[in-house]
Order: structure tokens, then C-alpha cells, then sequence
């Protein structure tokens, strides 16, 4: 609930420092995104052809990127995608050899030899590779759901056809014939949302494996030329042993990828093929939950049908536009059930194809150049965040009577521009148009509409331009909604509170760039500067102002105010980042601000208030090379801080970490931070200031060699505040793999809170004088959460899957001690019930204040000074919550053809509140099961033409 930020920079400073040579290529997985499956493959005796017979010895010394040259030859017949190497052209084109390790000792030759030959026609580009291994019987063969890294050798060919150093694609495959794809950008980030249309074909024989790839040229985006030069490079992973090398070597204390391939020359008398794809779809559903007596939208069963078409089309060479209509844009896996005790909105991962596709250009806006990344108790605000489009309507009925409400809004038609104009301009356009929503009323027989979501446009748009090969980049984000709250065709019935709800405009502009500061690139600056504007009418701007992203009315702030005839909310949001990421010596230095009326959140998203200065200074030394202990390793330490801008200091601190890899390759790291007391503008929830005391965390984790058929990992963080309060959680999961196409994998959670200053609620009282005319009031909390996420994964082909998800989640909190703030600054309460009253003014102080629970109603009710006092006594209702869900979802996915799919899905959410602040595990767990559940059945057929 308050978790002492340090947490997000383990998760994304260790990882883009570590693994930042490693991200977009085929490391060794983890166990979160491993499905681990396998199926024989195809035996096949040793090819005839003669290259294949004789090794090369591998090169004693690394070559730099420019030392090495791959020449493609042109096909004079055809090739045949089997994986037997037997067609003339492997015959007589070169072969590229001489790979060298990434992983586990960087810089070494490969301990396997493999040759690879690439070959074109006209109308695509082929690549064939030989996979030498000494001991073939041990050649992992896992098959695994298309863009599933399994855990079993790989081989993957990348290439950037703009030669701009800076992005491209990304094939790999592995013996079972299971396959993933990736489109490369920023050097080193991969976005694995894309599927292209692609052939390959591996087999095995008694000296390794082969593999063949067909790369149709209208997948690829490039420029028209009479002869090309292209970047491109090959990966391979051995998987029992862990070693992952790579063509053209880029050292691990690089963050680069891109930027090393080699040349790929040859290449000649071709042009971009012309993409069309039209993919029409129909979709059935039957939704199954329990009848309410009396409720006619509730009778227990209700089917629905839907149909519509996605058309992608490749303008010229460089642009595809795609579009949609009526699009399906439901989800095939359940968000996972949160607690959120915040004022904020919790962030979900989008997961609808039409927005995953091509998002990297979107998200990537202010990161361009440095790689290096850490958020601590910075809001890192995106300025297009695609799940607002066709979220849950945001209005609600104000008539009496039974409702039904829609559970998203329709999204009338979608398009997409992408692709890359003259001059190397980076280009991303988006629109969107959603419907009105109407929310069905029934009032004894008597049928009403009401508008709970307004005809709204999105549009989001992207360009960003690369210079000097990406030493330089500079770039531009504009984002747009509009909604239509006139109430035009809103339903039998006005609904007056959707204006003063939602705000009518909304508009952001930012720029975004970097420079490389060295000629190797190890220092780099860069960052983004911009601002937003919302319109609206006066009550929709007032509830902004209001809002927990600003908190406008905060009577002892001096540099914001409320401002009641205000139809407009405008502000600024900068951020600069200086890393030095390249070498053993790692640094990292940002600072950012938000304006008080900073706001991109109806168009995208912010993870806190605005009002925020945010400074952190991070050093830190990485170990590449394997030692007696290590494989590699990296430790840093530094320091963070953050002020409003009344120059009050929110947040303060210092931590140290470690993460490391053990020659066994086991993972293990550890951090310890401490926070200082701080004053926080946000505990009270637009309140006054107030003191957070001084608290320490303490955390560790480690992980077991992945490569094992059964695979553990263990969490646990604890964070401690000796004046409020103790937090603790711990995640503990285990994969087991038992067959060469299955895997099941569970990971129970565990977390208990106490904490004296839990928000309960303000109670306006003119009498509190020294909290500005109002009572802040808290309590003390007790909380315990207890988790799992529980997936198998059965893949019987690598176009026939079968995936299942459970997560039962079990939440509970008692509240007592409940108290009010009796000074700004402090942290100083006046507890109900014990003592006598603190409270100013009018309070008194004299006599005791009392607290009385009355089990009936299940509502507290305060007298803050006593019978005899002059303050009058307030209620509210018991915060105590047990909050249990089980939500799951089964998906079973044919790719019948190549890009057309057959989807069945079944989805069950059960929940139960029974026994508010008393946790029972065995009871709990009966009455959740035991619970009434909603059950959607899914049928999706979609067909590629």
C-alpha cells in the first residue's frame, strides 16, 4: 500500500543494465516468460551438402562490427523450405562463421561452430543455417506457442533494412520448429506484439540441426534502390549449456545491439512487394451468471454476436496504414485482481493486438538513446495510453431502477499509420472514434436510456527522426480527445452529470531527444519537455482541480489555488537524463518535473500527482566477465530525492543493491534502503501537510538455474517505519516442466501491513483550526493479502495451444485506532477514545473524545470533545474489507492457416465480502468457491486474405 519506491528501480535499472545487451536477442529466459515445451522434430540423416561437413575453426579474436561483411547471392532456382540444405545455392554462396559468446564468457569463441548462408529472389529473402554440435542427443527441442521463448536452443537471423543502425527485425527458431518474431527499434528494444507472415522449417540430424527461413521482402520495410546494403546479424543459443553468441559480437558492457550488426551486401534488382492482408472476422459469446429476482437485464444467460474486418495496406515502401471496423477488441486473458488502497488508478497492461502492434514507437517517447532507466517515486507520466480507448464508460445513471451497464465502450472504427516518410522521419499515427454508450433503466416495466459515455475521438501522433546513425535523435508526440457532451441522441433521458464528469478536450504536444556525448557512445544525454491542456465546463474543471492528481485545495499550499470560474487546466512536464552506459563503470543521473497542472491522463497515464521536482544520482560498477563466484554481476547505490514546487521535500533517501548470476546460474540479488523523514503533500488527500516518518527496507530474491525440469524462485521485501508501522511480502514460485510440450507453473504471494495512518476519510469541521476547518481522519490498519497465479501451457503444435489461468486472491484489512491529524507538519494525532481531545478552536481539549460502534448499521460514530464539547459528532461507515476473488480464464488457439486463427475462450470471475477484517483461511477459501460465478464462453474465427 505504501511501498517504498526502490522497489521500481530494481526491476528496471538491473534489468536494462544487465540485460541491456541481451533484450532484444535470445538470452537465456526467465522463468516468468518461458513456456518450456517441446516435441520431437523431424530426424533427417546428415545433408549431402559439402559445406556442411567441414567446420570452421572459430576466430581467436573478436571482430568490431565493420570488420565483417555477409554477402547474399541470388537464387537461380527454387528454394525449399524443409531444412535439409540441399538446394545449389547453399552450395555456392559464402558462409558467415566464427561466432562468438555473449553469455556465459563474454568475448570467447563459441564452443559449437555454425555456418550460415543467406540467398535472395525476388520476392524474398532466405537464410539457411547449420548448427553444429558434439553431442546432438542433447540438443533441447522444446516446442512452444509462437513468441514463446521456450527453454531449448535457438537459432535467429535479424536484420535492419533501413541500415540506420537503429532498427529492423528480428526471426528466430528453434529445433521443434516453434517461432518468434520481433521488430527491433532504439538500438536495443524489441517489440514482440508483431507477427509476421514467415516460413521456416528446422531439422535435426546426428551432427546438429539445420534450419531454413523464408522472409517475404513485403514484411520488411525499405527504401527502393538499385543495390542495397543492409545491417544483419545471427544468434545462437546452446541451451544446456547457457551460451548464447552471436555472429558479430557486441560486448556485454555495451548497451547495443543494432548498432553492431554486420554489413549484409549482395543484395540487388528487387523492390518492396506491395502488403495487402484483409481479415475479416465473427465472434459469438454466451455470458452465463446468476438470475436476480426481479432484475429483467438479469435473467442468467445472455448471447451476443459480432462481426467486422481489419485491412492493412502498405501505402508506398516505408508507410502501412491499417484500419479497422467494428473491431473485436476483447481480451482473451483476464486483468489480475489488485488491491488498491490509493487515490490512484491501477495501470494494466494492454493486451488488444490492434494496439500492441507497432506500440513501440509510442512508447519509447522520451527514451530514445539512454538505455539506463530508473523510476524512483517519479509518476512517469505516458502521454498515450491506449486501454483509454474502449474502456469501461466513466458515466453512471442517476434514474432509479434496475440498470444495465455497459461493459466497454464500442469502438466504431480505428486507423493506424506507421512506417518511415522521406528524410528518415519515424511516423505513427492513430485515430479512433468510440460511441456513444447508453446505459439500459427498467422501472417496473417502464424502459428508459440513459448516456453513460459520450461519441469521443482519440488520436495520438508520433514522429521521430534518427542522426548520424542514431548518435542523435530528436523526436515529436502530440496526443488529442474530444468528446461531444451536448447529449445529441443520449438516450430517453438527459444525464446532466456526464458534463460535469468528464472533461470536453483534451490535448498534449511534447519533444523528445538525445545526443551521444563520446565517439563510443558511453555517454549519452537525453530526455523530454512538454504540456498538457484540458477543457471542460466549470464543474468538470473544479472535480480536476480536486483530483488526486492535483490537490488544488490544499489550504497550507502557497503556490496552488482552486480557481472556481476556471474551464481550463493547463501545465508543463519535464525530464534529463545523463548516463554513462557503456564499460564497467555504469552512472545515472535524472531529473524531472511536473507542474502543478501537469494532467495527460485522458489521453494517457500517470502513475501519482503532478507538483512533483524529482532528482536521483545512481553509480554503479558491473562485472562482465565470469570470475570464481559470478558469471556477472553489478552493484550500485545513490541517492533520490523529491520536493513540490512550494519547496517542500516529499521524499528523501539512499539505497545499495546487488544482482548477480552464479556460475551455476542461479540469480540471487539484495538491496537495503533508507527514507529520512519527509513531509507528504498527499497523505491527507488534499489536505495539509504532514509528516512521514523515517523508515528502512531491507530485500532479497534468488532464482535456480532455469535450465532444470523444475525451476524455483523466492522473494521477500520488508519494509519497516519503527513510528507507524511494518510491511512484509514474499513471493515464492515454482515451474515444473515434465514433458517436452508442457509446463505448469504456481506462484503463491503473501503480504501482511500494519500501519497507523491509513486514509479512512475528511470531515469538515470549522471548529479544527489548526488543521484548517477540517478533520483528517485515520486508523490503524492490519492487513493481510494472500495470492497464487496458477498457468499450464499444453502446446501440441506450434500453431495448437492450449493455455490456462487461475488466480485465487484473498484480501483483508481491520481498521482500528482511529485518529485525526492534529497538526500540519507533524506527526502528532488525536486518537477517539483515548485521552483527551488535541483538536483547536472550538475542541477544547478538555474532555475525553469517544468512539461508539454500532453493529446494526456497521458505522462508526465520533464525538471529537466529548458530550460537553462544542464539535458535533460526525459518522461513517467500517472500513473493514475481505475482499476474495477467483478469477481464470482457458483459451484454446489454432493458427488453422498462417495468420488466420479459431479462438475458444472460457472466462470465470467469482467474488465474495463475506466477514469484513477477519481472515479464516479455510472459511475464506470455502466461501469463495463456493460463490456465485460469471461465466463467458468465446468463439473467434478470423481468416487472413
Amino acid at each position: 500500500m505504501k511501498k517504498l519506491a526502490p522497489i521500481a528501480l530494481t526491476l528496471t535499472l538491473i534489468l536494462a543494465i544487465l540485460s541491456a545487451n541481451a533484450l532484444p536477442a535470445l538470452a537465456a529466459p526467465s522463468d516468468s516468460d518461458q513456456s518450456d515445451q517441446s516435441a520431437a522434430p523431424t530426424e533427417t540423416t546428415p545433408s549431402s551438402n559439402p559445406t556442411t561437413k567441414t567446420a570452421t575453426k572459430p576466430s581467436s579474436r573478436p571482430l568490431v562490427a565493420d570488420e565483417k561483411t555477409v554477402v547474399a547471392v541470388r537464387a537461380d532456382s527454387p528454394i525449399t523450405i524443409d531444412g535439409r540444405l540441399d538446394e545449389p545455392v547453399w552450395r555456392t554462396a559464402p558462409a558467415a562463421t566464427g561466432f562468438t559468446q555473449t553469455n556465459p564468457d563474454d568475448g570467447s569463441p563459441a564452443t559449437e561452430p555454425t555456418e550460415v548462408w543467406v540467398a535472395y529472389d525476388d520476392h524474398a529473402l532466405y537464410v539457411a543455417a547449420f548448427c553444429r554440435d558434439s553431442e546432438p542427443a542433447k540438443i533441447r527441442k522444446r516446442l512452444g506457442r509462437r513468441d514463446t521463448q521456450t527453454d531449448s536452443d535457438w537459432f535467429g537471423v535479424a536484420v535492419d533494412p533501413y541500415f540506420d543502425r537503429r532498427s529492423g527485425y528480428a526471426f528466430y527458431v528453434n529445433p521443434a520448429g516453434a517461432i518468434t518474431d520481433t521488430v527491433l527499434s532504439n538500438d536495443i528494444n524489441r517489440d514482440d506484439s508483431w507477427d509476421g507472415v514467415w516460413e521456416t522449417r528446422a531439422a535435426v540430424n546426428g551432427e546438429g540441426w539445420a534450419v531454413e527461413l523464408r522472409i517475404p521482402f513485403d514484411q520488411l520495410r525499405f527504401t527502393k534502390k538499385d543495390e542495397y546494403v543492409w545491417g544483419i546479424n545471427f544468434r545462437r543459443m546452446i541451451r544446456r549449456k547457457n551460451e548464447e553468441s552471436t555472429f558479430n559480437w557486441s560486448p556485454r558492457d555495451e548497451a547495443a545491439f543494432v548498432s553492431r550488426f554486420a554489413r549484409l551486401e549482395g543484395i540487388g534488382g528487387i523492390r518492396p512487394g506491395r502488403h495487402i492482408e484483409f481479415i475479416p472476422y465473427a465472434v459469438s459469446q454466451a455470458q452465463l451468471r446468476p438470475a436476480e429476482a426481479g432484475n429483467p437485464f438479469e435473467t442468467g444467460r445472455r448471447a451476443l454476436g459480432n462481426a467486422g474486418f481489419d485491412l492493412k495496406v502498405g501505402l508506398k515502401s516505408n508507410l502501412t496504414l491499417d484500419t479497422t471496423v467494428n473491431p473485436d477488441f476483447g481480451q482473451v486473458e483476464v486483468d489480475p485482481a489488485v488491491l488498491n488502497l490509493s487515490a490512484y488508478e491501477t495501470y494494466y497492461q494492454e493486451k488488444r493486438p490492434f494496439f500492441i502492434e507497432g506500440a513501440s514507437l509510442f512508447n519509447n517517447f522520451g527514451r530514445g538513446g539512454v538505455f539506463l532507466n530508473a523510476n524512483i517515486n517519479w509518476p512517469m507520466p505516458r502521454f498515450f495510453y491506449s486501454r483509454r480507448v474502449g474502456r469501461a464508460p466513466q458515466g453512471y445513471a442517476t434514474e432509479d431502477g434496475y440498470v444495465r451497464m455497459p461493459d466497454r465502450t464500442t469502438i466504431l472504427g480505428a486507423a493506424k499509420l506507421t512506417g518511415q516518410l522521406a528524410g528518415g522521419w519515424n511516423v505513427g499515427f492513430l485515430n479512433a472514434v468510440t460511441g456513444r454508450e447508453l446505459a439500459s433503466i427498467d422501472q417496473e416495466g417502464a424502459r428508459l436510456t440513459q448516456e453513460v459515455e459520450p461519441l469521443s475521438y482519440y488520436g495520438a501522433l508520433r514522429v521521430q527522426k534518427d542522426i548520424d546513425e542514431g548518435r542523435r535523435g530528436f523526436g515529436l508526440m502530440a496526443t488529442g480527445v474530444m468528446r461531444d457532451l451536448d447529449g445529441g441522441g443520449g438516450g430517453s433521458v438527459p444525464n446532466d452529470a456526464l458534463a460535469a464528469m468528464l472533461n470536453r478536450n483534451a490535448f498534449t504536444l511534447a519533444a523528445d531527444g538525445w545526443a551521444f556525448l563520446d565517439k563510443g557512445k558511453s555517454w549519452v544525454v537525453g530526455g523530454w519537455v512538454g504540456g498538457t491542456r484540458v477543457e471542460g465546463g466549470v464543474d468538470a474543471i473544479w472535480r480536476l482541480q480536486n483530483s488526486s492528481t492535483h490537490y488544488f485545495q490544499r489550504p497550507d499550499a502557497t503556490h496552488v489555488e482552486l480557481d472556481p470560474a476556471a474551464t481550463s487546466l493547463s501545465g508543463w512536464g519535464a525530464r534529463l537524463n545523463l548516463a554513462k552506459q557503456r564499460g564497467n563503470v555504469m552512472v545515472l543521473f535524472n531529473a524531472g518535473a511536473l507542474s502543478p497542472g501537469f494532467n495527460p491522463n485522458d489521453a494517457g497515464f500517470q502513475q501519482g500527482g503532478s507538483d512533483v521536482i524529482n532528482l536521483q544520482f545512481l553509480p554503479g560498477y558491473q562485472w562482465t566477465k565470469p570470475g570464481k563466484v559470478f558469471l556477472r554481476a553489478l552493484a550500485a547505490g545513490g541517492w533520490f530525492r523529491n520536493y513540490d514546487f512550494g519547496g517542500n521535500k516529499n521524499w528523501d533517501g539512499g539505497l545499495a543493491f546487488f544482482e548477480g548470476q552464479l556460475r551455476n546460474f542461479w540469480g540471487v540479488n539484495a538491496m537495503v534502503a533508507y527514507n529520512p523523514d519527509t513531509i507528504s503533500k498527499n497523505l491527507t488527500r488534499g489536505g495539509p501537510l504532514a509528516l512521514i516518518p523515517s523508515g528502512w527496507q531491507i530485500e532479497g530474491g534468488v532464482t535456480t538455474d532455469s535450465r532444470k525440469a523444475v525451476v524455483f524462485e523466492l522473494f521477500a521485501t520488508n519494509y519497516r517505519r519503527p513510528r507507524d508501522g511494518n510491511e512484509w511480502n514474499g513471493r515464492f514460485s515454482a515451474r515444473w516442466k515434465p514433458g517436452s510440450n508442457f509446463s505448469l507453473s504456481v506462484g503463491p504471494t503473501v503480504g501482511f501491513e500494519t500501519s497507523e495512518i491509513q486514509w479512512v476519510r475528511r470531515i469538515a469541521d470549522e471548529l479544527m483550526t489548526e488543521t484548517f476547518g477540517a478533520r483528517y481522519v485515520f486508523g490503524r490498519i492490519d492487513q493481510k493479502v494472500l495470492g497464487s497465479e496458477v498457468r499450464l501451457d499444453w502446446t501440441f503444435t506450434p500453431r495448437l495451444t492450449l493455455q490456462a489461468y487461475v488466480q485465487p486472491f484473498l484480501a483483508v484489512g481491520h481498521y482500528d485506532r482511529f485518529k485525526e491529524l492534529a497538526a500540519p507538519k507533524t506527526y502528532e494525532y488525536n486518537v477517539y477514545g483515548e485521552g483527551a481531545s488535541g483538536g483547536g478552536g472550538g475542541g477544547g481539549g478538555a474532555e475525553a473524545s469517544t468512539i461508539v460502534y454500532d453493529p446494526v448499521s456497521d458505522r462508526y460514530t465520533v464525538d471529537p470533545d466529548g458530550a460537553e464539547g462544542a464539535a458535533a459528532p460526525f459518522s461513517f461507515s467500517n472500513p473493514d474489507f475481505n475482499y476474495k476473488s477467483l478469477r481464470g480464464t482457458v483459451v484454446l488457439r489454432w493458427e488453422y492457416r498462417p495468420g488466420s486463427l479459431l479462438y475458444f475462450v472460457w472466462t470465470q470471475n467469482r467474488a465474495d465480502f463475506a466477514n469484513p477484517g477477519n481472515l479464516r483461511l479455510g472459511r475464506d477459501l470455502g466461501d469463495l468457491f463456493s460463490a456465485p460465478g460469471d461465466n463467458i464462453f468465446l468463439l473467434k474465427v478470423s481468416y487472413r486474405f
